[in-house]
């Protein structure tokens, strides 16, 4: 990813106040009786492009699914050549073990059709908030169907005057925002002003649900005994946060901010601890792990509630992960109980958050910058994509 940073350049723009819903009134040709315009004026039409990961449809999508995402140069950072061969290596060798977790989950990821209610609440959120807008939602999978060319080809379709560009993931990362965002910009010939939305790690929205998933596990047990929440995300490589990747960072903002305001709602001190799942490989990553932070829990007569801090969706990660392969090491290490909070999904707070975030970008000039405001990330963080005046890019 080089220096990690995204270009978006605008494309059109329109008149100042015109992406607030104000827009000048045109002369149009009037009925006989002189009441009514013949035609409305047409609303300008906005894209939003909800970017993810993608998952395979079926047992025979696993392999080449497992292919493109090793051979994304943001996943293994070597020349094209060496990668495609090692990309093949890993994903025939790890395909027969992906089938058997998918075949779990009925033989195929849950993540487009979770996606595609998210697209739908979405734009039916919009078409609420927004409604002197043309609004459509469209999703964009890096790895799988519908793929980021795809995508591309139905929003030059739309023709749209607008686009936000809307990553579901709430924290970034060279690995995965940059890398959908990079797809996007190489894929998308069409028209349109083009705004992209990097983060959004401590929106209200986004906070505000993951407190009432994790409410709403914790009533239903009824009283517990002693009890950990462990925030757990997806696991990086050191060396990817030694280079300014400032994912680790957004991901410790996201729980302390949910930590806080869970905190406040239930008027008691928390014991809480951020871990990080899903390691791959025979590199050092960033912890303490999942299931190292189980069993500390364990050790210390501790139950734990699990939450997926990262992922906005229920997944191979949720589904098998944290449901199954924990869940049975909670029990072989000793741990009291065992709960995992869902995937935030639909909740009506995070829609209204994405919401706020599609047009709280429509009020920007162009280019990219956190949802959070501006950039949030200190200067450490130098893959950041935003930059500040006076900043080298």
């Amino acid at each position: 990813m080089g220096s990690g940073s995204l270009h978006l350049q605008p494309r059109s723009r329109h008149p100042a106040g015109y992406a607030d819903g104000a827009c000048v009134a045109r002369r149009q040709p009037r009925d006989r009786q002189g009441s009514n315009p013949v035609s409305e004026i047409p609303k300008p039409r906005v894209a939003v492009v909800l970017f993810n990961l993608g998952g395979p449809d079926g047992p025979k999508a696993v392999r080449p699914f497992l292919f493109n995402l090793f051979n994304d140069p943001a996943i293994i950072g070597l020349p094209t050549p060496a990668r495609a061969c090692l990309a093949t290596l890993i994903s025939t060798t790890r395909a027969k073990s992906a089938r058997a977790n998918y075949d779990r989950m009925g033989g195929c990821s849950p993540l487009l059709k979770e996606t595609e209610a998210q697209r739908q609440a979405l734009e039916a959120e919009l078409a609420r908030a927004r409604p002197d807008l043309d609004t459509r939602v469209f999703v964009a999978m890096r790895y799988w169907k519908p793929t980021t060319e795809q995508c591309a080809r139905q929003v030059e379709a739309f023709a749209p005057e607008e686009i936000v560009l809307l990553p579901l993931y709430p924290q970034y990362s060279t690995t995965t925002t940059a890398s959908s965002l990079e797809a996007w910009t190489k894929a998308y010939k069409g028209s349109g002003a083009t705004r992209a939305v990097c983060c959004y790690p401590d929106e209200d929205g986004l906070v505000d649900s993951h407190v009432h998933k994790i409410q709403a596990v914790m009533t239903a047990a009824g009283r517990l005994p002693a009890v950990r929440i462990l925030f757990s995300a997806h696991g990086l490589p050191e060396r990817a946060i030694a280079a300014g990747d400032p994912y680790q960072w957004q991901i410790e903002r996201t729980c302390a901010a949910v930590a806080e305001r869970l905190g406040g709602a239930w008027a008691a001190e928390l014991d809480w601890k951020v871990c990080y799942q899903s390691k791959v490989g025979p590199l050092k990553w960033i912890g303490p792990s999942t299931p190292a932070a189980i069993e500390e829990a364990a050790h210390e007569g501790l139950g734990v509630v699990v939450v997926p801090i990262a992922f906005v969706s229920e997944h191979i990660e949720t589904l098998v992960e944290l449901d199954h392969d924990y869940a049975v090491l909670a029990e072989q290490v000793g741990c009291p109980f065992y709960l995992r909070a869902p995937a935030i999904g639909i909740d009506s707070s995070f829609i209204g958050g994405l919401g706020r975030l599609v047009s709280g970008a429509l009020k920007k000039p162009g280019g990219i910058e956190s949802g959070c405001g501006g950039r949030i990330c200190p200067r450490t963080w130098g893959k950041c994509p935003v930059h500040v005046e006076g900043e080298a890019a």
